[in-house]
């Protein structure tokens, strides 16, 4: 027999990898704590805030009147909570995990397999690639939020969009674009990279124009990523290091560029690391709260810094190549890319009504909704054939279902289950009832209800 269809709380996973925030600036930190009943440990790094089901995280029920089941228990044992659709296209389990991300120091340079790669990395090295599943995924930003992500272009389309110009950059909307090939530009100003390839290639590539076509452009650009990447540390140590004093002499008679002090910084961080040279050529990418930046399979990027939520298909998956002092896995990163080359799309939501909006990635497992109420109002998320995860990031009211008499007090770090086919009422405490204490950063004003859901796979929601 099916349980009730009612909101499930959740007591959730923290992971405490050393690129994440310490003690309670992170907002991990205080979610988690919150959620958990526990104390901040100041010194602690707080990196990730996992709600869902994968193994390497799993959420609990937490209600008060019946004992801790795992999530995954509870789904698998009563599918009827995904809904009919879901469990036809991704059986008893939730198909995508969702995430609180805080973000002090770089992540490893990366990319997530298809899922055709996934399955033989995970027969080949289970211990490494932890499931057999891909792993798209979205970054919404709860503070501003720095990522490296996808290759430069070699050719700049669309000038006719670009509205400002200032020494040789045209600027759009805060995102700067260099107005020459920029991949070739690379090459031409940073001349440890040549060192490092050789000539022959160098040239090569510099000799490539628009009318040779994007897969010569991707044979020569995956050739000399691969043997950049492919340097062995004694080589790629000494460049990094003579790019270092090439710059911090250069920055005493002139400007450096945003990728020149990029690179300076990572260089602190992660130093002789081959991701410092890597890094001229991804797209440098600055978020806004409240935009956000998805990422399919096989595409390189790195989170540099700051707090976001973050949603995807459910896995683990991740394949490195730099930026880290965990496993490196070259080869596989090298032929794994798409080599696709552009900056990419920003999404800032479609808004659903005066308080909400909703980012819809081009994949099928999951969108995100964000929700900013202000104090003493409603907003109601109507019931959808699957399930939805929310979670309270700042601020409290409370939270009513179609089907329930009373209403739920939720507060901050607060985290529900909600079956499919279940309409959910939310009511922002008024001024003179709320204790919101949270950062003011995350949100409009200080005794706003944030919150973020994410809602039903977008095709069974069609």
């Amino acid at each position: 027999m099916e349980p009730p269809t009612k909101p499930r709380r959740l007591r959730c996973s923290v992971q405490n990898y050393d690129w994440g925030i310490l003690g309670a600036e992170s907002t991990v930190a205080r979610l988690y704590s919150k959620n958990s009943a526990s104390e901040i440990v100041p010194d602690k790094s707080y990196a990730e805030l996992w709600m869902g089901t994968h193994p390497s995280g799993p959420s609990f029920t937490a209600e008060e009147a019946e004992p801790p089941k795992p999530l995954k228990g509870l789904v698998s044992e009563n599918p009827g909570l995904l809904g009919e659709k879901v469990v036809e296209r991704w059986g008893t389990d939730l198909p995508f995990l969702f995430k609180v991300l805080s973000v002090a120091k770089a992540l490893s340079i990366q990319a997530h397999p298809d899922k055709e790669l996934a399955k033989v990395l995970h027969e080949a090295w289970p211990e490494v690639y932890k499931d057999s599943n891909h792993k798209p995924e979205m970054a919404v930003a709860l503070t501003e939020f720095e990522a490296l992500c996808g290759f430069v272009g070699v050719e700049i389309d669309g000038m006719d969009i670009l509205i400002t110009y200032d020494l040789g950059i045209w600027k759009v909307d805060e995102i700067w674009i260099f107005t020459l090939n920029e991949l070739k530009t690379v090459l031409n100003s940073v001349p440890e990279f040549v060192e490092l390839i050789g000539h022959e290639d160098a040239n090569k590539f510099l000799h490539v124009n628009e009318d040779d076509g994007d897969d010569k452009t991707k044979t020569i650009l995956q050739k000399i990523f691969t043997k950049l990447m492919s340097a062995s540390k004694d080589e790629y140590s000494v460049l990094v290091s003579k790019m270092k004093a090439r710059l911090d002499a250069e920055n005493k008679v002139r400007t450096l560029t945003e990728k020149e002090h990029l690179a300076l910084r990572l260089e602190k961080m992660y130093p002789s690391d081959i991701g410092v040279l890597s890094s001229f050529f991804f797209n440098y990418v600055k978020l806004k709260p409240g935009e956000a930046l998805y990422l399919g399979a096989n595409e390189p990027h790195a989170y540099l810094s700051g707090e976001c939520i973050e949603c995807m298909a459910t896995s683990d998956n991740v394949v490195r190549a730099g930026l880290t002092p965990k496993f490196r896995d070259v080869k596989t990163l090298c032929s794994m890319l798409t080599y696709k080359q552009g900056f990419p799309e920003i999404l800032r939501g479609i808004p659903l009504d005066s308080y909400t909006k909703r980012y819809t990635p081009p994949f099928d497992e999951f969108e995100v909704d964000r929700c900013v109420l202000p104090e003493g109002e409603s907003v109601v998320f109507p019931a959808v054939p699957g399930p939805s995860l929310f979670i309270v990031v700042s601020g409290e009211g409370h939270l009513k279902t179609d089907n329930s008499v009373g209403e739920d007090k939720i507060t901050e770090g607060h985290v529900f289950f909600v079956p499919a086919e279940t309409e959910i009422g939310v009511t922002a405490a008024s001024g003179a009832d709320s204790t919101n204490d949270a950062p003011g950063n995350l949100q409009g004003h200080e005794d706003d209800l944030y919150l973020h859901t994410k809602t039903a796979p977008k095709t069974v929601a069609e």
